[in-house]
């Protein structure tokens, strides 16, 4: 096996992407491996979180 084989990763080196929602650093993981490229959200809250629409705020009656 000498580096014929698919590119390996260690723990250190595996690819890394920002959360949209929250903001913080989240890896490559092996379920995601057919679609990393359409991953933004590092967990299911914050997908609900980033999915949801903005609330908009009412004028007020002066």
């Amino acid at each position: 096996m000498s580096g014929k084989g698919p590119e390996r990763f260690t723990k250190a080196t595996l690819p890394r992407k920002t959360c949209v929602a929250c903001g913080r650093p989240f890896a490559w993981r092996k379920k995601w491996s057919r679609d990393w490229h359409e991953v933004k959200y590092c967990s299911d809250r914050c997908r609900a979180i980033g999915s949801a629409k903005p609330l908009t705020a009412r004028p007020t009656k002066a």
